[in-house]
């Protein structure tokens, strides 16, 4: 595997993160991966990632404050060997956009559950809950794949 794509819903809070610590994992393992994130929907492309993503990635040594939202395209399934959707709808999106190795995170380290997103929360403690299992399922994904 030499390249691997994060996919959320828009692109601002799940697999910005995910991206951000795939990045940093991989480097730590001198791992030369392309990573990349992206969303299934197109109304937040070219906004950075929402306030609160930052602020957690920051509180974990992590900058995603300069990634802009895109929206995943078809393109994107030759590019990529690994497209990997944060919830069960994110992975029925892509298969209904033709995707056909789309994985689920979750699946690395919990069980198959989706990564909620954040906002389905009360306040910042979801995007530290939403962090943590992020964080534990790329690095398995990785450590597993690679």
């Amino acid at each position: 595997m030499k390249s691997i794509l994060f996919v959320c819903l828009g692109n601002i809070c799940r697999s910005p993160l995910a991206k951000a610590i795939a990045i940093k994992y991989a480097e730590e393992k001198g791992l030369e991966l392309l990573i990349d994130s992206a969303g299934t929907g197109n109304w937040h492309v070219g906004e950075a990632p929402c306030e609160n993503s930052i602020k957690v990635a920051q509180l974990h040594q992590l900058d995603i404050s300069h990634y802009k939202a895109k929206q995943v395209h078809k393109n994107d399934f030759k590019t990529y060997d690994m497209i990997v959707g944060l919830d069960s709808s994110n992975i029925a999106n892509l298969k209904a956009m033709g995707c056909k190795n789309a994985i689920k995170l979750g699946n690395y380290g919990f069980d198959g559950e989706d990564v909620p997103d954040p906002y389905f929360f009360d306040g910042f403690e979801g995007f530290e809950t939403v962090f943590s299992m992020v964080e534990s399922c790329v690095k398995r994904l990785i450590d597993e794949l690679v």
